[in-house]
């Protein structure tokens, strides 16, 4: 019985380590997502591509980046780990009209109590719903979140998705990762993402924070920043755990109350 608990201890908390490269360049991936599929252990990979992930290497893995195909191998499989980039239809040019002398900020809550944790999922999302009136501010001008950091140069991932047809975010608006650098203390940021030539989506947003667990963001067994939530009521909320994104709503429609991530949009004409 004492060797059958040690084998299964030894399975139980075997450590995964490998490192993620470019199919084409071989050249690493940092800020990897990789996740134990259909559960809440999860890691980022570094700036050389490398990670090191607790977990049963008879575990199924879940490897995604923004700009590479997902993949999924078993933790045995895993020492360098090569990600195909994706192929990008390429859009046609179009001229874009952008004044920029009226913009608006949504998402922003009144009389906010903000809380800050770090023991939830690595992502989670807000919702923009589209509004008529956004006609004449369509284009995304500026992302603000609001962290507090132990730490300066904490970095963090952004995205911005579209809603799929059944209302959960859908493919990402951008094609490459929009990482930020935050600095330390309890700040508003702002982030001009006007380059990027977003128009606010007919069918609405979401936007998301993913933290980084790396080492850089790392102070003692906490990882920075902590992002700053509001305690609000909402139809639904967004999370992305156990490799997939999850809604939490309520019963018969009823409204929820959630702690949502304070990140608010700028809307520019």
């Amino acid at each position: 019985m004492k060797y059958l608990f040690f084998l299964i201890s030894i399975s139980i908390s075997a450590q995964i380590k490998g490192v993620v490269k470019d199919s084409i360049s071989g050249e690493p991936i940092p800020f990897v997502n990789i996740w134990v599929e259909n559960e809440t252990i999860g890691t980022t990979s570094e700036a050389d591509g490398t990670f090191f992930l607790e977990a049963s290497k008879q575990k199924s893995i879940v490897i995604s980046v923004l700009g590479y195909e997902r993949k999924t191998l078993k933790g045995s499989e895993i020492s360098e780990v090569f990600l195909k980039p994706t192929t990008y239809d390429l859009r046609e040019i179009v001229i874009l009209n952008k004044k920029q002398s009226k913009q608006i900020e949504i998402g922003d809550i009144k009389n906010a109590i903000f809380q800050s944790f770090d023991n939830g999922p690595k992502i989670e999302a807000k919702f923009f719903p589209y509004q008529a009136s956004y006609s004449k501010t369509k284009f995304i001008k500026e992302v603000t979140i609001f962290t507090d950091s132990r730490i300066d140069d904490a970095t963090i991932k952004l995205h911005f998705y579209s809603v799929d047809e059944n209302g959960f975010p859908g493919e990402e608006l951008l094609t490459k990762d929009y990482i930020v650098t935050l600095k330390k203390g309890v700040i508003k940021h702002r982030f001009n993402i006007s380059q990027f030539d977003l128009v606010f989506p007919e069918k609405g947003m979401f936007v998301a924070y993913e933290k980084l667990l790396i080492e850089s963001n790392k102070t003692g067994t906490k990882y920075q920043p902590y992002v700053l939530y509001n305690y609000v009521e909402r139809d639904f909320f967004y999370t992305y755990a156990y490799g997939k994104w999850s809604k939490q709503s309520g019963e018969n429609s009823e409204k929820i109350s959630v702690n949502e991530p304070s990140i608010n949009l700028i809307l520019s004409n």
